[in-house]
């Protein structure tokens, strides 16, 4: 064990820990108008105890025993996501809960991200990389079947990331960018039977997308304050617990989904660019590690990882500044909620494992 941690990513781990730090600061101000911050502090405390386990655990097996349950890991994913199905619970309008009574609710929705990089590189890595649309269609399969779930609860949101994951993970197998932009030709083909399925409130969240003004007071009204919100903030910020936008409630879901506001009336200008330089670092990290890597399913795991929080961070800020569509996606360790902060530590395990094993140890 000493041998593998002389080989722990220290800037990837202190990174990971001042990401979190800055969201339990961030949160704290984010709640104080919803009864105080004390009740979700005390909660964000234990997500990050049982985090810190699941961490620390997927670090301590190695990478290739994980992949190699691949098909437990699988089947287990899509009986977790069918369950959610049966047994859920429903809250703004969706089913994605399994509820575990004083301990709040389990999202199987963001464990699946994990179980897809794990599954779909073992898939990968043994096999020649696509070179055509119909050599495309296993991994469609493998992802699509879970996507289907989620998209049933519905969580048009983690869909996408999945998609993102998928697309991400195809690249850095070596699919031809021809078969890739066929693929892509193809979802554009299907985008009208897409758009006929979407619920009426995603549909509107996409038309507002395009002209805000259409919705002012309803589905416009989010990202309107989200936009004024972050341009209050101008340089330096208003200051922590000084967020008009934030303190009066003008914003929904500001602790989770729209957590970036607050950064951005709070901190300025300044404050939000240094917490997009620590997602810069973390990624630098993943794909770093991804090079490093002593076999090519430690690079797929890798790309993947860093994939979905290229997408997260991209999405989750962009929505708050006008530039995405809103779809619920949580800002990676900052969001407040225990499943994506499970899933996010489980990620920076992987990486970690796949870091602390790049090189043969000789006995």
């Amino acid at each position: 064990m000493r041998r593998l941690l002389r080989d722990l990513d220290g800037i990837l781990l202190g990174t990971t820990i001042l990401l979190i730090a800055v969201g339990l600061v961030v949160l704290a101000s984010a709640t104080a108008s919803l009864g105080g911050p004390g009740p979700y502090l005390k909660t964000r405390l234990f997500h990050l105890a049982v985090a810190a386990v699941a961490m620390v655990a997927v670090m301590a097996v190695d990478y290739r025993r994980l992949a190699a349950s691949g098909r437990v890991l699988y089947l287990g994913n899509l009986a977790l996501l069918g369950a959610v199905l049966v047994v859920g619970v429903t809250r703004l309008g969706a089913q994605r809960w399994i509820p575990l009574g004083p301990f709040g609710g389990f999202q199987p929705s963001e464990l699946a991200k994990i179980a897809l990089i794990l599954t779909l590189a073992r898939h990968l890595a043994d096999r020649t990389p696509p070179a055509s649309v119909p050599a495309f269609v296993p991994y469609l399969a493998h992802a699509g079947i879970p996507i289907l779930l989620i998209v049933a609860q519905p969580d048009l949101g983690t869909a996408m990331v999945i998609g993102a994951i998928l697309l991400g993970m195809l690249f850095l197998a070596g699919a031809r960018l021809g078969a890739l932009g066929g693929l892509g030709g193809l979802a554009l083909m299907g985008a009208p039977f897409l758009w006929s399925v979407l619920h009426d409130y995603q549909q509107r969240r996409l038309l507002v997308f395009l002209d805000p003004g259409i919705d002012p007071l309803g589905a416009g009204y989010a990202v309107t304050q989200a936009k004024i919100a972050v341009g209050s903030g101008q340089l330096w910020g208003k200051g922590l617990f000084a967020g008009t936008q934030n303190l009066l409630r003008f914003i929904p879901e500001q602790h989770t989904d729209f957590i970036f506001t607050v950064i951005g009336e709070e901190l300025g200008f300044v404050g939000a660019v240094c917490v997009l330089a620590l997602f810069l670092i973390w990624i630098w990290r993943a794909l770093r590690i991804g090079a490093t890597a002593s076999d090519r399913l430690g690079r797929l795991i890798a790309g993947g990882i860093a994939a979905m929080v290229v997408f997260h961070v991209f999405v989750s800020v962009g929505m708050t500044v006008g530039l995405m569509p809103i779809t619920g996606i949580p800002l990676p360790f900052l969001s407040y909620g225990g499943s994506s902060l499970l899933a996010m530590s489980m990620a920076t395990g992987l990486l970690l494992n796949i870091g602390m094993r790049r090189r043969r140890i000789l006995f």
